[in-house]
């Protein structure tokens, strides 16, 4: 009969998945930094595509061993005539990376390979995570854990408690034998001065023995082990809090922000929501675009959408609040929030913003990230600045260019004591 093997491993064929996840951790800079740079030059649709990465060849070097001259040798180095401390040599011509030429016909290429999609995901938001995340809630679909119930009768070999169930058995054979045990002894001794006796009776001395004897019995009947004996660790689940979690995303739609900025805008809102959805699974999204008015709108409105009019913020952050109070109770849910702006606002109402951010939102959000799409900084932007030294939760970052959106987001949302 022949025998078939057949390769299901999620790697392929003639694939190593150990080998290829040791070559990425030894690998891992030069690899993040392809990363990084891969998400500055995407679209907004090819952000989750996979990757080909290049390394230099001299990166990935290994050091080798080699027998060198052997015997005593006495060198001298002259040193050089061309060159004298200080002086800048000129770089080599024909550059120092891709493949090199060679006079003997031969030569090595930089090393490439593809990132599949699941690990180019995993280095894009690795190190990352929600800000100041509390279990403080039993949903309706509770996570729970085991503990200790103290012990049962019944259970599996590897939950038995061995200790337990000798202190059990000798407890139950104590009780069984201890007093034959005295009575086998009392016999015994009473056999032994009859016997002593030269004109003892032999009846009455065979009854004794007789006694002795299904004494002896009963005892060795007594088992040393039974299964009333048996004692197994107990466990028991109890439900534990879970981290119920939601976060907004306020995106400002108005007709100062023009193509550019939406889509610098969007490029955030996607790498934050792709993180959302890929670290945690109990995290509910609510989406807000405003120009002078503001509307909750669904995934697809929100990212793709053409409305655009006039800029009054604090719609917004009105519709934000009342949403918190009305869906999302504050001892039950993390709330988060994740704003981006170029910064124009109505004159008049970016007073109004501050002071809904810093009575009615702010105290109630776990964290609250302001993204300025802009490099100029408007009236919005000033307003916000005074919440920092109060509201030490509140975070401002802004962008000019689709390269900065990475390297902020990761600030903005790197996992507590992971230095950047």
């Amino acid at each position: 009969m022949a025998l078939q093997i057949i390769d299901r491993r999620l790697a392929g064929k003639n694939k190593s998945v150990g080998n290829r996840e040791r070559f990425i951790r030894r690998y891992k800079q030069q690899i993040a930094e392809a990363v990084r740079r891969a998400v500055s030059t995407r679209g907004i649709r090819e952000i989750e595509q996979a990757e080909n990465v290049t390394i230099p060849r001299k990166d990935i070097s290994e050091p080798t061993f080699h027998h060198g001259q052997g015997g005593v040798r006495d060198t001298v180095h002259p040193g050089n005539t061309d060159y004298l401390r200080g002086d800048r040599i000129a770089r080599p011509k024909g550059g120092g990376s891709g493949s090199q030429a060679s006079d003997s016909g031969e030569g090595q290429d930089d090393f490439s390979f593809t990132l599949t999609k699941e690990e180019f995901m995993q280095l894009f938001f690795e190190d990352l995570a929600l800000p100041r995340l509390l279990r403080t809630h039993i949903g309706e679909n509770p996570q729970f854990k085991t503990r200790r119930a103290g012990y049962s009768q019944d259970g599996t070999p590897h939950n038995l408690a061995v200790v337990r169930t000798m202190r059990g058995a000798l407890g139950r054979r104590i009780a069984l034998a201890k007093g034959a045990e005295r009575e086998l002894q009392r016999l015994r001794e009473q056999l032994r001065l009859l016997l002593a006796d030269p004109g003892h009776d032999e009846t009455e001395a065979a009854a004794l023995r007789h006694r002795v004897e299904g004494l002896e019995r009963r005892i060795a009947r007594t088992p040393w082990l039974d299964p009333i004996d048996l004692r197994f660790r107990a466990h028991q689940k109890v439900p534990v809090p879970n981290s119920r979690a939601v976060m907004f995303c306020v995106m400002d739609v108005s007709g100062s922000m023009d193509e550019e900025r939406k889509d610098l805008a969007k490029r955030f809102f996607i790498l934050l929501y792709l993180f959302l959805t890929r670290h945690y699974r109990d995290v509910e999204i609510v989406f807000i675009r405003h120009h002078t008015q503001a509307a909750e709108v669904d995934e697809h409105e929100f990212f793709y959408s053409q409305e655009s009019g006039g800029t009054v913020v604090s719609s917004a952050l009105a519709l934000l609040g009342d949403t918190i109070r009305a869906r999302y109770p504050v001892g039950d849910w993390n709330i988060y929030v994740a704003q981006a702006s170029d910064g124009d606002n109505f004159s008049n109402d970016s007073g109004n913003c501050r002071a809904l951010l810093a009575e009615q939102i702010l105290p109630l959000v776990r964290y609250y990230a302001y993204l300025q799409v802009a490099e100029e900084e408007q009236n919005l932007w000033q307003e916000y600045t005074q919440l920092l030294d109060a509201f030490p939760h509140f975070a401002m970052r802004k962008v000019a260019q689709a390269s900065d959106i990475y390297p902020v987001f990761r600030e903005l949302f790197r996992k507590q004591g992971v230095q950047a």
